[in-house]
């Protein structure tokens, strides 16, 4: 697609973006994006807490993430304080995929235990991103908090974080698969054999998890 002048002159991307089809703030964001300008920083995570397209989110992000990290990420750590839940959300979402670790204090235990499910999920992935090395484990302590919560997609959302840390999350595994709590010794157990075996898949390692709580195992016998 070839961008002119008038694609990213300020007073018609702002009225694009704020357009009641979603193809024309679709394409407002991509002129934005090819052309990066500061000035539209600001509009743009504004847009981000209130758009109702997915498609269009992610290009919002996209485009954030065509512009400098000097100009993009103080607004957006602002962004994750914010009140809206989607503003969070998205904040975080596009922290995850600019991948810039200055961003890491920001990713709160408030943010990776928020009480909506999209924020939180999208906490979990933004810190796997931004961790600093040596700081997993404690990361995978929090996490763990969290085991049980939420339907299907928030608990997968949770296993793939834990996984995508990688073997220094057994200690915290381990110590939530004795837990209290069947629910949480489950998604403990099946969390664990997606770091195993990555490729038995969530809905199996659920049902086998199921099973060893069923007949009142932990799951870590001889090991």
């Amino acid at each position: 697609m070839t961008m002119t002048r008038q694609d990213t002159d300020e007073p018609a991307v702002l009225r694009q973006l704020e357009d009641d089809r979603s193809s024309v703030r679709l394409r407002a964001a991509m002129a934005v994006g090819t052309t990066p300008e500061p000035r539209f920083v600001d509009k743009l995570v504004e847009r981000c807490a209130i758009e109702p397209e997915f498609f269009v989110r992610d290009m919002l992000t996209w485009a954030l993430a065509r512009h400098p990290v000097s100009v993009t990420l103080p607004v957006l750590l602002r962004e994750v304080r914010s009140e809206r839940a989607q503003a969070r959300s998205q904040a975080l979402h596009t922290l995850s995929k600019i991948g810039d670790r200055q961003a890491w204090p920001a990713i709160t235990r408030a943010l990776l235990c928020d009480a909506d499910d999209e924020v939180a999920r999208s906490a979990w992935r933004a810190a796997v991103v931004l961790v600093p090395e040596g700081e997993e484990p404690e990361l995978a302590a929090v996490l763990t908090t969290q085991f049980g919560r939420g339907e299907r997609e928030t608990q997968l959302s949770l296993s793939r974080a834990l996984v995508g840390l990688g073997e220094v999350v057994l200690p915290a595994l381990r110590a939530a698969a004795t837990a209290t709590e069947p629910r949480v010794r489950t998604h403990a157990l099946a969390t664990e054999r997606l770091l195993r075996d990555p490729d038995a898949g969530f809905e199996f390692a659920i049902e086998e998890a199921k099973r060893v709580v069923a007949l009142g195992g932990s799951g870590q016998a001889g090991q």
